[in-house]
């Protein structure tokens, strides 16, 4: 059914071959409202400008952007506008963001009780290095494993440091936690939290951990919520990377894995971050 204003465009076109009266019958449209439309059509589009750079942050984050997002895009090029404006011309626009289809899955171990959980949680840091998270994800490509194990500041969510391996091997967390301690001042001495994975169990990490004056921290058995801010990473990551694309083989995985974690330091922004990235947040707390 052809709403008010397609009516109004179909009358305005036939116009100059039939009498408006036949049309407007025909059309079931009362005069005050096609010359209503008519008005509105004729008018100025005050959004002309705010659809296009819609259009352009949608496009420059691969369509990963909801309106929410797009709206504190919008504000930090200097366009004001409201959650409701920015749905309606996303409407207007043929476009929405990215469904999450499918929910996360760690890559789990033997569970056991090594320490107590630190955390309980608390997933805000009132400094960088206060809080570390960690944990490991399984891809799947033609038959082909890929394993993911990043460290996440809770600051301000940005991944400092990973690790991508095609075997879950205790190498993997230890090159891991190897270029974390390279960015790490001296002074500071980090809870790092994770879940039970057979990695955290090992004496060699707990080890490692206390050579470099960090604190361990996991999660109590069976209780994913515990570590939930990385688990939401590992979400993010796949439906805004992983489930969108076919790839040949784990060495087309790894490209773009290493591509979207720097896309998601530098360039995504997070409402909580007062509409900043990872990185640039931190930066503008620095200065």
């Amino acid at each position: 059914m052809l709403s008010a204003q397609e009516k109004v465009s179909i009358v305005n076109e036939l116009r100059q071959e039939w009498p408006l009266s036949r049309l407007l019958i025909v059309a079931g449209l009362p005069r005050s409202t096609f010359y209503y439309h008519v008005k509105r059509l004729a008018a100025p589009d005050r959004y002309q400008s705010a659809r296009a750079l819609v259009l352009k942050i949608y496009h420059q984050h691969k369509g990963r952007y909801g309106y929410r997002r797009i709206r504190l895009a919008c504000r930090n090029e200097g366009v004001l506008l409201n959650g409701k404006t920015v749905r309606k011309l996303m409407k207007e626009l043929g476009i929405s963001s990215l469904i999450r289809v499918k929910k996360y899955r760690s890559y789990k171990g033997e569970q056991g009780r090594i320490c107590d959980n630190l955390l309980k949680r608390q997933f805000d840091a009132e400094r960088p290095n206060e809080k570390w998270v960690t944990d490991v994800t399984e891809f799947k490509v033609n038959g082909k494993k890929l394993y993911l194990s990043p460290i996440m500041d809770l600051y301000n969510g940005e991944i400092i440091a990973y690790n991508l391996a095609t075997r879950p091997l205790p190498s993997m967390v230890q090159t891991m936690l190897t270029d974390a301690l390279k960015q790490l001042p001296k002074d500071e001495h980090p809870i790092l939290h994770s879940d039970q994975g057979w990695q955290y169990q090992m004496s060699r990490w707990q080890r490692w951990l206390k050579d470099s004056g960090i604190v361990q921290s996991m999660s109590r058995r069976g209780n994913c919520l515990d570590n939930a801010v990385i688990e939401s990473f590992f979400g993010t990551l796949k439906s805004e990377c992983y489930y969108l694309n076919e790839y040949k083989n784990v060495d087309d995985l790894k490209r773009d894995i290493i591509g979207y974690i720097e896309y998601y330091n530098q360039l995504r922004i997070k409402e909580k971050l007062s509409g900043l990235s990872p990185v640039q947040y931190r930066l503008s707390q620095a200065a």
